[in-house]
């Protein structure tokens, strides 16, 4: 579905720098996006058609709003402007869930009501600082995340009442306190007041749980398409091992699991291993073992003990993988490897890394997972050379 692309579609798209594209054309949006990728990766691999959205709108689901005080001191929510600690007032967005848009101006039409001050960073004081939503495609389900600077939450339960009976589509509600002086939005105390403390989505039909502080892909359309990808690149059969890196709830080691002998999953973050060993059981998957732990040191200590891998899922953060991490990648020989990236310029400078380390990149599959901005995702096959120095 095409719909027309204009800055008027958005009131706040000059303060708020997080659609750089709105202004552009969705086909063209996409062949920016392409171009910059084949021109990324010239000399590297073929770059396949970039995979775009049929309505690239209200994709994301999980919804940020901060809330604080205009110049009047009047009570406003919505978003820092880029490079700044300025709140740039948003009432709906072209690219988050309009559900969970809606729920937020309804929490801001109660603060009054229930004198629940809101946060100021100047003077550290008030309650309310951020409230997170978010919604699963698949089932329906809503959570509803508020961020507070202390525990004592007046009126909690009333509050939370309200909302529900005005919003009954939420399916729980959770009180995360952040009293330090950061710009990190989640404190790491929570307590649920209503439901069952997260929400559960399907995905490549698998269920996960996904928890307030679960890293979950944001585009869940796109998402689908892209981890199919990497499935289909990965061309996993029954006897092989595969190993997940940067696991986290263990999404795409879990759908490896269906077409692998065995998946080992690596993350060191123990709150996303114990969701991920929880999504394991949910879905009945045996031959998945997931380790909490660094995961170039836990390659590091199965190339020592002479174990090896198949195929290796590469899935890093926007700033990619060092040298090192990815030399120990290499040391475990697998024959390929799967790079699924957030950032295209790191995301070549790894290739040219693991090309040394005798990989080669075959194809690049670019896929519009951020509609509306200047963001790309990519999945990537490369295959260990025969003549190649894969044991770093």
């Amino acid at each position: 579905m095409e719909r027309k692309h204009h800055t008027g579609l958005c009131p706040v798209f000059k303060k708020c720098g997080g659609c750089q594209y709105l202004d552009l054309p969705y086909a063209s949006q996409l062949a920016k996006k392409e171009a910059r990728m084949r021109e990324l990766l010239r000399g590297i691999c073929e770059v396949k058609p970039i995979h775009g959205m049929e309505d690239p709108f209200h994709y994301r689901n999980k919804t940020h709003a901060v809330f604080g005080k205009d110049r009047r001191r009047q009570v406003v929510c919505g978003i820092y402007q880029e490079g700044t600690h300025r709140i740039v007032p948003v009432t709906w967005c072209m690219i988050e869930n309009e559900k969970a848009d809606e729920i937020i101006q309804t929490i801001r039409g109660m603060l009054r009501s229930f004198r629940i001050p809101v946060y100021d960073e100047d003077t550290g004081y008030g309650l309310l600082r951020h409230v997170l939503i978010r919604t699963a495609r698949a089932t329906g389900e809503i959570m509803v995340v508020l961020v507070t600077a202390g525990p004592v939450f007046p009126s909690k339960n009333n509050f939370v009442r309200a909302l529900r009976e005005k919003h009954p589509e939420i399916t729980t509600v959770i009180q995360n306190i952040n009293g330090k002086m950061t710009s990190m939005v989640l404190g790491e105390r929570e307590h649920v007041l209503w439901g069952r403390g997260s929400i559960e989505d399907v995905l490549c039909g698998m269920r996960f749980e996904i928890s307030s502080r679960s890293f979950y892909q944001i585009n869940p359309v796109q998402t689908e398409y892209l981890y199919g990808e990497a499935m289909r690149l990965a061309g996993l059969g029954k006897g092989e091992t595969a190993v997940d890196a940067y696991c986290g709830i263990g999404t795409i080691g879990l759908l490896a699991s269906r077409n692998a002998g065995q998946v080992i999953g690596v993350e060191l973050n123990s709150d996303a291993v114990r969701d991920a060993v929880r999504n394991a059981r949910r879905n009945g998957i045996r031959n998945i073992r997931f380790y909490q732990n660094d995961a170039g040191v836990f390659m590091n200590q199965m190339a020592a003990q002479g174990a090896r891998a198949d195929v290796v899922f590469l899935d890093p953060p926007r700033t990619g993988s060092t040298e090192e991490f990815l030399r120990s990648a290499a040391r475990i020989a697998p024959s390929r490897i799967v790079y699924i990236s957030c950032g295209p310029e790191s995301l070549a400078r790894d290739l040219r890394v693991l090309g040394k380390l005798g990989y080669r990149a075959e194809s690049c599959q670019p896929v519009d997972m951020f509609p509306e901005t200047d963001e790309i995702e990519n999945a990537v096959l490369l295959r260990r050379q025969e003549n190649g120095k894969g044991r770093g």
